[in-house]
């Protein structure tokens, strides 16, 4: 396992990690439904990290603030984490799952809804307890696979069991 250095991301300069991301997805990643989700938002300062190797940024985790606006017009604040990148050159050496223990460490404390992602079940729940048992009725805007819609509870938040929208939270930073 490779050991890095995590830092807050705004320690991190912003066309460093736009390149980092489009390493690890993609250029085309803009296309994907998540980005619906978080357009116009900012990552959550105390739940977003960067990975360091020396001066060299190598990972980032973001997370953001959405909520799950309910179709019997509640509203429930989630954490959306991810993306979750690691440069192509380290990766396979737990860098991920590294930025994704400390995430939840801090997270116990600092986040304000349940925590909800789009990625790899098998993965997710395996290492990091994420599933979809609340998320069955959950939506996004664009489409998506609800296989990988995965929630978990975090702290005193649980994941809300109703059918909603998932939606960005530009109130809550």
């Amino acid at each position: 396992m490779i050991l890095v250095e995590l830092k807050p991301l705004n320690r991190a300069v912003d066309a460093d990690v736009e390149n980092l991301l489009d390493q690890a997805f993609g250029a085309d990643r803009f296309t994907r439904t998540a980005y619906r989700v978080r357009a116009g938002l900012s990552p959550l300062a105390t739940l977003s990290f960067s990975a360091w190797d020396g001066d060299a940024l190598v990972g980032a985790l973001q997370s953001w603030a959405v909520a799950l606006a309910g179709d019997d017009g509640s509203r429930h604040p989630l954490v959306m984490v991810g993306p979750v990148a690691v440069s192509p050159v380290v990766q396979r050496g737990g860098m991920g799952k590294q930025m994704m223990a400390h995430m939840l460490a801090i997270a116990a404390d600092a986040a304000d809804g349940a925590l909800m992602l789009v990625g790899d079940a098998p993965y997710y729940s395996r290492f990091f307890g994420f599933d979809t048992a609340a998320t069955t009725g959950w939506r996004l805007p664009g489409p998506f696979d609800p296989a990988r819609l995965l929630a978990r509870p975090v702290g005193e938040f649980v994941p809300p069991n109703l059918s909603g929208m998932i939606v960005g939270d530009p109130q809550r930073r």
